[in-house]
């Protein structure tokens, strides 16, 4: 069983993530598009501030300080639900993207001097690249502008409305 998540107003934390189907994720470009676009989405709706985002391969690294200190779990919720979503769609996979759950920690204090504040004008520079063909469409579909819907909430409404067939 896993240990409750110690969660606290005000504070900075580590959080670390790493994608679960065994590639280098993050190298190819339209993913980091991708993510930027998944979290400037996330930081409208729960704001919060970002320092160190580096993305390793498969494995996601940054500190994060929400507004309201336990936002953190809706706030990693959606980034990983809304990332996931879109990256199947766009490959065309099914299944789990991320591994284990995320690790996170509060810090002491400010992140590590290293760990640059991230620069929301180039993330939404980044977020705004044009991005060829289907996935272009995809990436701006209207269902993913809201980060707590999924697709299959929006499907099941669809066909919710459908009339069933009169019985012969």
């Amino acid at each position: 069983m896993n240990t409750p998540r110690k969660l606290q107003q005000n504070v900075w934390y580590k959080v670390e993530t790493e994608v679960n189907i065994g590639e280098p994720l993050f190298r190819l470009p339209w993913t980091k598009v991708l993510l930027h676009r998944v979290l400037r989405e996330i930081r409208k709706r729960y704001p919060f501030e970002m320092r160190g985002l580096r993305l390793e391969g498969a494995r996601l690294t940054f500190y994060i300080k929400p507004d309201d200190g336990f936002m953190l779990p809706l706030i990693m919720q959606l980034l990983k639900q809304t990332f996931s979503l879109r990256f199947n769609i766009l490959t065309g996979r099914k299944g789990h993207l991320w591994g284990e759950r995320y690790e996170s920690e509060i810090l002491d204090g400010e992140p590590p001097e290293d760990a640059e504040e991230v620069d929301w004008g180039t993330i939404d520079k980044s977020a705004n690249t044009p991005v060829a063909g289907a996935m272009a469409y995809i990436l701006s579909w209207d269902s993913f502008r809201s980060p707590g819907m999924t697709i299959t909430t929006r499907f099941s409404a669809h066909n919710a409305a459908k009339h069933a067939s009169p019985s012969g």
